[in-house]
């Protein structure tokens, strides 16, 4: 018997398998007889290069894709639930009125100052005329109030002056008084020595040593001195009279006056309750305790009399209030003037009308709401990172920010300017109770605000709402404001805007 044949296989050829036979039908062998197999054929050369290239792409491949996928993910932090964020400003109606025309529609483009809306401006005139009349008649009666005080000014002028005048004259009084009690004195002595004569010529007469008729001129002289005496006294007793004073009963006394006279003298007392009237007219209030004189030297102490009084004119309470009721009329012109400026409804930033829910006739009350506009400026990025992604974070770290609607296409650039201080739970109308015993932990997320950078609307607009994947790269250095912070600490700029500028 011979031997069964034995299948050799060269070097790097599969072996084959005793259990796999050719396709079709197996032929029924015969007794004792052994199965033989047909020789598989060889790879060639060929097919050795064509699966190393194969296999070579298959790694360029890997490699290509997957040291940026390895590097990515560990040089950022990345999340899906993030979506485009911006500013709404409401448009509301400042005054009450009738709209007479809309000028904007849903989705028209508008720029700060736009006229969006305008109300019927008729009513509003009409209020406008009415304020100004009433600055012309305030103006007017401003005029006659300062007329009026200049009257008063001259009135207080001359009312001071007869004052002084009245406190000189009681002066004057006084001394022609002391004059008069001098002169009493002179006759008084003057009777003295004229009864010495005729009593000295009553004696000689009736010796004959002096002659009838020196005795006659002693006598009349005596007769003549006592009637000085008593008309010299009838003088001082008619100046007590007239400065209010006690005629006396004490010749010795007739000359003393109070010291405070030309300060409680009726006629004085007068002209100081006139001058308390005029300057009270002024806005000057005196007292009657104050002294006439105090009150003259008030005066002089303040400087220039002409220039006192002017003052005290400007400032009178006739004007001031005459003053005063001009500053309220051109108040309400004012209100009047703006209230028919806010019939012109203007857009206060740029960007796109929405919501718009007025139509020419309608009547509108003040704060109702006509329409917003979206900003497209002020655009950001609100990400939602899981909270243990937010080690790493830090303000003022680079962000790429991938937009679903943009795809691979454009890569906007951002930087994390702030961290909201708590998860949505916690910010929600009804936060989730955790003490209740039904406690199951859920990672939380918080939102992180992304500013872009370079963001220019009109070449790559980005639409609120719409979705974005946004690639932290934390191990780059943070840059800006508060960079490599948590919290700012930057206060924002209280400088008030120059009308017209750019918010």
């Amino acid at each position: 018997m011979s031997e069964p044949r034995r299948e050799t296989s060269e070097p790097g050829a599969e072996p084959t398998s005793p259990h796999k036979a050719d396709s079709g039908p197996t032929p029924q062998s015969a007794p004792g007889a052994e199965t033989i197999l047909p020789d598989k054929p060889k790879p060639t050369g060929r097919r050795r290069m064509l699966f190393g290239a194969v296999g070579l792409v298959i790694l360029a491949a890997a490699l290509w894709f997957g040291i940026p996928w390895v590097q990515t993910t560990l040089n950022t932090v990345s999340t899906d639930d993030a979506y485009v964020n911006s500013h709404v400003t409401f448009v509301a109606a400042r005054v009450r009125g009738q709209v007479a025309r809309v000028l904007v529609d849903d989705n028209y483009r508008v720029r700060k100052g736009d006229l969006l809306v305008e109300l019927d401006k008729e009513p509003f005139q009409i209020a406008v005329a009415i304020k100004q009349a009433a600055v012309d008649t305030a103006t007017a009666d401003l005029q006659v109030a300062k007329s009026k005080v200049r009257g008063i000014e001259a009135e207080a002028m001359s009312r001071r002056r007869a004052l002084e005048h009245a406190m000189e004259s009681v002066d004057d009084q006084v001394a022609l008084l002391r004059a008069r009690v001098a002169g009493v004195d002179k006759t008084k002595a003057q009777l003295v020595l004229a009864q010495l004569d005729f009593d000295r010529a009553a004696k000689l007469v009736v010796t004959n040593d002096v002659p009838r008729e020196v005795y006659d001129r002693r006598q009349a002289e005596l007769l003549a001195a006592r009637a000085d005496v008593v008309a010299s006294l009838a003088d001082v007793r008619q100046i007590r009279a007239s400065l209010g004073l006690p005629p006396g009963t004490d010749e010795q006394n007739l000359g003393q006056v109070p010291p405070d006279l030309d300060q409680t003298f009726s006629s004085v007392l007068q002209a100081q309750a006139a001058l308390i009237q005029s300057a009270a007219q002024l806005g000057v209030i005196h007292s009657f305790d104050e002294g006439p004189r105090a009150m003259v030297e008030a005066f002089v102490k303040e400087g220039d009399v002409n220039s006192t009084f002017d003052r005290l004119a400007a400032n009178a309470p006739d004007v001031r209030q005459a003053e005063a009721n001009l500053e309220v009329a051109k108040r309400d012109l004012d209100q009047a003037q703006l209230d028919l400026r806010y019939c012109d409804v203007l857009a206060e930033i740029d960007g796109v009308i929405t919501r718009r829910n007025v139509n020419p006739g309608d009547n509108i009350q003040v704060g109702q709401s006509l329409m917003a506009i979206r900003s497209l400026d002020e655009i950001w990025v609100d990400a939602n990172f899981k909270e243990t992604q937010l080690g790493d974070l830090r303000i003022g770290q680079p962000v790429d920010l991938y937009v679903d609607m943009y795809g691979d296409r454009h890569v906007f650039k951002g930087r994390i300017s702030g961290f909201t201080e708590g998860t949505g739970s916690t910010l929600a109308l009804l936060p989730a109770e955790n003490a209740t015993g039904n406690f199951i932990k859920v990672v939380q997320r918080l939102p992180v605000r992304i500013d872009l950078e370079n963001y220019d609307p009109d070449k790559s607009p980005l639409f609120v709402g719409t979705s974005v994947v946004p690639y932290v790269l934390f191990k780059e250095p943070p840059t800006g404001p508060d960079a490599g912070k948590f919290l700012q600490t930057s206060a924002p700029d209280t400088t008030p805007n120059p009308p017209g500028a750019k918010k």
